[in-house]
């Protein structure tokens, strides 16, 4: 998985020019202005697309950390989609195989081998991760809506940014007094949201193996932080999910912040998703006596099935 010797894909020249031209978007704040109605659009779409990303692609479809009914199943891979982080079995497809060889050579994003660059976004923009690894993605490969989404990914971010212009121009229109209009929407909504969304969650790929304390020790360099926990919806508590990825809660304790995690348990309470997994006592009386020496007999951080049973 080493940055060097790339090879050249036609692909990732419109993958880079859409990644950057996200970024270069921020710049149009200097001729859209502020709104107060542009800004919160922005936060809103900040907090619910990182929901998108951290229970629904990577609670659900790359650890499998609870369940819920097909049709509630693709909209939650639709959510995901939106924050344009490419479909949810790539996704979940390279994160499994991120926990199989965590902080080792064999590591899509190890900062402590490649450095920090590549492992918030060096790896995203290279050509090695142009197409979805299918091996050990049965569980998601037979939905074909899951792979229609995967394979159209840029469709529910396009399909955003045009109902943020729409819905600019309808307030430009008839609530003038809002101060807004379709490109300031565009401009706040969706470049400057999606932007702070990317690094948001690089910042657990690269940041949580950096900072941050272990109570555990699992064989790699993941830590927890409540920065990170604060900006991510509660995925800073990174070095708890490594020792359990099968958790569904990541705050282990009522104390670690995890705003995810409260989402889905009022979602359980309607009953959109069910049985959610937490970890079982003796990962509690584990943690009693602080990171340990070696790495636990039982390895759930490294365990192949990513659901780490009880």
């Amino acid at each position: 998985m080493s940055p060097s010797g790339q090879p050249f894909h036609p692909m990732n020249l419109i993958k880079q020019g859409a990644f950057w031209a996200i970024h270069l978007g921020c710049l149009g704040v200097i001729w859209v202005g502020f709104s107060w109605t542009a800004f919160w659009t922005c936060v809103a779409l900040y907090v619910v697309r990182m929901f998108g990303i951290t229970a629904a692609y990577h609670r659900y479809f790359s650890h499998r950390s609870y369940e819920t009914s097909r049709p509630f199943q693709f909209a939650l891979a639709t959510l995901g989609a939106t924050a344009a982080q490419k479909g949810p079995i790539w996704w979940a497809a390279h994160h499994r195989h991120h926990h199989k060889h965590s902080d080792t050579e064999e590591d899509i994003h190890p900062p402590g081998i490649y450095g920090l660059w590549w492992a918030h976004v060096g790896w995203v923009l290279s050509s090695q991760f142009i197409s979805t690894r299918m091996e050990g993605m049965k569980d998601l490969l037979r939905f074909p809506e899951l792979r229609w989404i995967d394979k159209y990914h840029m469709v529910p971010p396009a399909l955003l940014l045009a109902l943020l212009a729409g819905v600019g121009s309808l307030l430009a229109a008839q609530a003038p007094e809002l101060h807004t209009s379709a490109a300031q929407m565009v401009v706040w909504g969706f470049c400057i949201s999606t932007t702070l969304l990317y690094h948001g969650t690089f910042c657990i790929n690269s940041l949580a193996h950096v900072i941050g304390r272990p109570r555990f020790k699992t064989g790699d360099d993941s830590k927890n932080s409540f920065l990170l926990a604060v900006i991510t919806l509660g995925e800073g508590w990174h070095n708890n999910h490594h020792r359990y990825p099968g958790s569904e809660r990541q705050g282990f304790y009522w104390w670690e912040l995890d705003i995810s995690h409260y989402v889905l348990k009022c979602l359980a309470a309607v009953g959109l998703v069910w049985n959610l997994r937490e970890p079982p006592a003796r990962i509690y009386e584990e943690a009693k006596s602080g990171p340990l020496e070696t790495k636990p007999a039982n390895d759930d951080a490294r365990n192949p099935d990513f659901r780490a049973a009880a």
